[in-house]
């Protein structure tokens, strides 16, 4: 078998850890494997690098996918106005979210076409990591036409939720794990079969958690909003009958525009997808800046330099609602690449058209329970 060597999209002001090109060039080449992919905001994960993208053939790798199936993120337009917008009040309201969900769950997962009975006390929570639930405003277009096509609105705030499958994500890899270890699964077997069914519910399941995440924050805020764009960029899917595309923290290009995340402390892109170039990245772009420091390096780093309350309040005016002591150090700014070089080096590349820029006014991580 010819070896594959990955392609690293990345510019030479863009720091790519040693790790990352190793555990990618690993993964590269395991068995079926035809092409593989490192995006700019690549950094390693727990023995695969996050930030990759992998055609295989034949068979998939369930590991390669991860434990948060279907992870994600949502943006929607609220109806809240910005020159009425009142930072100190609002984070006051927003509270409550890490408790079960008083709704009716079971209507909510009937209505997305799942069981009753999947996981929903877990459904409506944003969970922990690098999750979040962020209200942002328009700050500088660079695409007026884009801007309206997009249905973002400069004089109203938006709401990012980034989250994933929770529970449901781990406990279906760790059954795989269990039964087969890092090993795949060929597409002509009954546990192939099996695993996808699972994905796929687990994929519209985080999907379904974004909603409802959403409706839980504008209820609170009193007002109502509109989805504009859901992307998944942990996944496992059929890909233009070549194959199976696995993306481990990935955006797709064809499914609509693509948001990218900086930290708390940064701007969030919204971006459009250039498909006629979407090849060179196998349909995929970075999910975010991607991690500069590990978390178990971040607080150590930063213990003596910030306190947590300096924490709270970002370089951009923002407020950071985090209560878990280790989490609000483990996902400063600071632990995070530099967004602006992550979007330069996919512009450079060929692969998005720059719509807008939006600002972090408010970042829900966790309350106290």
């Amino acid at each position: 078998m010819d070896k594959v060597q990955p392609i690293i999209i990345a510019s030479n002001k863009n720091w790519i850890e040693g790790e990352a090109i190793r555990q990618l060039e690993i993964t590269a080449n395991l068995n079926g494997m035809k092409r593989a992919v490192g995006l700019p905001d690549l950094h390693p994960g727990k023995g695969i690098p996050i930030g990759a993208a992998y055609l295989s053939e034949g068979i998939i790798y369930p590991h390669l996918v991860g434990n948060d199936i279907g992870c994600g993120m949502s943006l929607w337009q609220t109806d809240l106005k910005k020159s009425k917008f009142k930072l100190d009040k609002c984070v006051k309201k927003l509270t409550g979210f890490e408790e079960v969900w008083s709704g009716d769950s079971e209507k909510i997962l009937e209505t997305y076409s799942l069981p009753k009975t999947l996981w929903p006390m877990a459904l409506g929570t944003i969970g922990s990591g690098n999750h979040f639930a962020e209200l942002q405003c328009v700050d500088t277009v660079f695409n007026e036409n884009l801007l309206q096509e997009s249905g973002l609105q400069k004089n109203k705030i938006t709401l990012l939720v980034h989250s994933g499958s929770r529970g449901l994500g781990q406990s279906i890899l760790e059954a795989h794990i269990s039964k087969f270890g890092g090993k795949g699964l060929n597409i002509d077997t009954p546990e192939f079969t099996q695993y996808i069914h699972k994905h796929n519910q687990a994929i519209t399941w985080a999907e379904a958690n974004r909603f409802v995440i959403a409706q839980r924050f504008v209820k609170t805020l009193k007002t109502e909003g509109t989805r504009l764009l859901e992307v998944c960029h942990n996944s496992v899917t059929p890909h233009q009958n070549k194959g199976w595309l696995h993306r481990k923290g990935a955006s797709p290009t064809d499914k609509g525009l693509v948001i990218v995340p900086g930290s708390r402390g940064t701007y969030s892109y919204v971006v459009k997808p250039r498909t006629e170039n979407a090849d060179i990245s196998l349909s995929s772009l970075a999910h975010g800046a991607g991690r500069k420091w590990k978390r178990s390096d971040a607080k150590a780093r930063l213990f003596k330099k910030h306190s947590v309350s300096a924490l709270t309040r970002t370089a951009l005016g923002g407020r950071v609602i985090c209560e878990d002591k280790a989490l609000i150090y483990e996902e400063a700014p600071e632990a995070y690449k530099d967004i602006n070089i992550i979007i330069a080096d996919m512009q450079d590349a060929g692969l998005i058209d720059i719509i807008a820029t939006l600002r972090p006014l408010i970042t829900y991580k966790t309350r106290r329970k």
